[in-house]
């Protein structure tokens, strides 16, 4: 018998106009949209990282922005103003409802930059929808969206990059060489850590706005009273919504781990931390010890006591047998045998440049290639952090199952890699 979920995705196709005819309507975008043709881009989430897609996209040559959707009126008017004054002769089409968006076959791809607990179902209903996706980070809001997520492009042959911008630059492509020479040996031990605290919040709950769909921006969340601090850029500060500063940075730099030394065979995630003073939930700070196979990571608040890691506010520090490596963002430093370094002129330059991380996305949307920062790495780098925030969540060390992605003999454990979506938001 077929499931609610499927019934109401495929009466949503067919009100669309193309369940009759399957994917076959959009059979440009299987093949990739032609080198002379524009890209058709709609913009979903206006706010925030919202306001930088919109930036990024219209100011590359091969780009059409079509539609803009956010479900505040005011964010919508400001990004439709914002667009104009880049591209006097731009007509946007405007929506309050992202599904509008999904049912126009002229639009080739979106961007989402809502809150973490849409990123999922909106990428999934794009895919199926013949969509590509550019989503911004994180992935999504807990592990079986993300496994829903890497299924549903697979299905229906999508392309997806994750905001993950820092992944395009310089710097990292050269860590990623030095590691993977081998000159620093094996590497046994690594550190990450991101200082800074969430904001101590005091909800003041009052009317919601005129401008604003409340309960769609809930979405598949539970419907809280509506308090400004709950709402837009502060969401992130609440487990309804996010995982706090963990979860918003640990793409950004667990990135430079996966690419460089690919961890792989997880078998336990240990957390501790102490969570957020004032109404937010999320954590003020947080330790996760995590042992792979052949590696331990830790994930730190504070900067872990080793060289060169105390001026930085954000950080990798790469343990090997023959020597180490820090770096951030933008800068990088090597030891060896005593000796500290920027660069080493031994290993030669092995991956190729980017073209920049928006393009690179509008070079994949064409030629049907999966990007950079793509939907299967980044599924594997992000999922550790989804564990490391259970483990928290429930105060103790979690073993896991990587072939199964279960814990071991921890039902509790397991019901929090997935969470039941809010009825009438359960597409």
């Amino acid at each position: 018998m077929k499931n609610k979920r499927t019934e109401e995705r495929r009466a949503f196709l067919k009100q669309a106009g193309y369940a009759s005819m399957g994917m076959m309507i959009l059979p440009h975008l299987r093949r990739g949209v032609p080198p002379s043709d524009k890209v058709r881009i709609a913009h979903i989430g206006l706010n925030g990282m919202g306001t930088n897609h919109l930036n990024w996209f219209q100011a590359l040559p091969e780009v059409e922005i079509a539609a803009l959707c956010d479900v505040d009126e005011l964010h919508l008017a400001k990004a439709k103003s914002t667009l104009l004054s880049l591209q006097p002769d731009a007509k946007p089409d405007t929506y309050s409802d992202f599904r509008s968006i999904l049912e126009r076959k002229d639009i080739d791809a979106i961007t989402c930059a809502t809150p973490d607990h849409w990123h999922a179902q909106i990428a999934i209903m794009a895919f199926e929808a013949g969509k590509d996706v550019y989503g911004e980070k994180p992935l999504s809001f807990n592990v079986r969206e993300g496994q829903q997520m890497l299924k549903a492009l697979n299905k229906h042959r999508r392309v997806f990059q994750l905001g993950t911008q820092i992944h395009a630059g310089d710097n990292y492509h050269r860590v990623a060489e030095i590691l993977q020479s081998g000159v620093l040996g094996r590497i046994h031990t690594v550190r990450l850590w991101k200082t800074g605290e969430p904001p101590v919040l005091e909800l003041t709950p009052g009317p919601v706005p005129s401008t604003l769909n409340w309960d769609f921006w809930s979405g598949p969340g539970p419907l809280r009273p509506y308090a400004p601090e709950r709402c837009h850029l502060r969401y992130r500060y609440f487990l309804d919504y996010s995982g706090g500063i963990y979860q918003d940075f640990w793409c950004h730099i667990a990135d430079i781990v996966w690419w460089s030394i690919q961890p792989k065979g997880l078998k336990s995630i240990s957390s501790r931390g102490e969570k957020s003073a004032g109404a937010g939930d999320t954590p003020r700070w947080i330790e996760v010890d995590y042992a792979f196979e052949g590696l331990n990571l830790y994930w730190t608040s504070t900067p872990p006591p080793v060289k060169g890691a105390e001026n930085r506010h954000i950080g990798a520090y790469f343990e090997g047998e023959k020597g180490n490596l820090i770096c951030d963002y933008n800068t990088r430093e090597i030891q060896i045998g005593g000796e500290y370094m920027n660069d080493l002129a031994s290993v030669g330059q092995s991956i190729k440049r980017s073209p920049g991380h928006q393009q690179n996305f509008i070079d994949s949307v064409k030629s049907r290639q999966q990007p950079e920062s793509n939907l299967a790495y980044v599924r594997e780098m992000t999922l550790p952090m989804h564990l490391g925030l259970i483990s928290w969540r429930l105060g103790r060390r979690l073993e896991w199952n990587p072939l199964k992605e279960k814990f071991k003999n921890d039902p509790e454990a397991n019901r929090l890699l997935k969470r039941k979506y809010r009825k009438g938001y359960d597409w």
